[in-house]
């Protein structure tokens, strides 16, 4: 087999990317299949490359895809890059992003064990609407937005994430729910197209747009979070996501940095398809990676 997409066994929804990027790949001549990364049986060095694509599952079993990311990136060439996936792996990459001069959301990591209150928290950052998620997550898995109203619920799911691990609080931006988080999509040195989704929690269903323009102020952004990004995990990623929001004061914040399991918005955007199969081919042609665009 040439491409292994990465799945897993289970998916929490529909993964749209998969069909037409399986086709796409068979009229560019390679063999190609989807395998679950939680599957004892999947035979991962049968594949000349593994592409992570809807592992959404990861966030139950952290530990274990750990494992089985250092062992399949022994077995077949992976991408993205282990060091590249290991840095988007755990949210804390925020407040790295935030320390590197990126305009991200504002943050508060809260430690395992944590006894600190939300409220606490809160008062601290003249925050009011507040979203509580785990810091390790995928698919807005455990993730809740918490009004100033709801505190005794939200500090219950905050200690209940704590005893779990690590924990993200963060400030409710507004702006997602008109000019919406805007998720805009890179593929080996290049942004394609964007797409709007909707405010997501816990179990919400998704909205996403057609594909749309990406604002200037929007795509700076983003060079400067995936120059972080390639300077940390040593070389620039064939794929990335990077979800906007406007802040206070209307300018664009980082939401997340998607690195590991994104969905691309394929059906949205037929030349991001292309690009991205062109990707694939290339590297499996020994052409490696593309330079950040500047």
């Amino acid at each position: 087999m040439d491409v292994a997409l990465a799945t897993c066994a289970e998916l929490p929804e529909p993964d749209l990317d998969e069909a037409p990027l399986l086709e796409a790949l068979a009229a560019e001549g390679l063999t190609a299949g989807a395998l679950a990364w939680d599957d004892p049986t999947a035979d991962w060095s049968a594949a000349r490359m593994t592409v992570l694509r809807s592992t959404w599952n990861y966030p139950l079993r952290p530990a274990a895809f750990l494992d089985w990311l250092a062992s399949t990136a022994r077995l077949t060439d992976l991408w993205n890059r282990l060091p590249t996936v290991l840095y988007s792996f755990h949210k804390g990459y925020l407040l790295d992003l935030e320390r590197s001069g990126i305009a991200a959301a504002p943050t508060e990591l809260v430690a395992q064990g944590s006894d600190r209150p939300l409220a606490e928290i809160a008062a601290a950052r003249g925050w009011r609407d507040v979203v509580v998620k785990p810091a390790i997550s995928a698919a807005s898995y455990r993730t809740r937005r918490i009004r100033e109203q709801q505190r005794a619920a939200g500090e219950s799911h905050l200690r209940a994430l704590v005893a779990d691990g690590e924990a993200l609080v963060q400030e409710y931006l507004p702006a997602v729910e008109d000019y919406g988080e805007r998720a805009l999509i890179w593929i080996d040195g290049e942004l394609t197209h964007a797409v709007r989704k909707s405010p997501r929690f816990d179990d919400d269903h998704e909205s996403i747009s057609a594909a749309l323009p990406i604002a200037p102020a929007e795509a700076a952004l983003a060079a400067a979070a995936l120059a972080r990004a390639t300077e940390v995990g040593g070389e620039p990623p064939m794929y990335a996501r990077v979800d906007v929001a406007p802040g206070p004061a209307g300018d664009p914040l980082l939401m997340e940095l998607e690195l590991i399991e994104p969905s691309l918005f394929f059906p949205q955007s037929a030349p991001a398809l292309g690009r991205f199969v062109a990707a694939i081919r290339k590297r499996l042609d020994g052409g490696g990676a593309s330079r950040l665009a500047e």
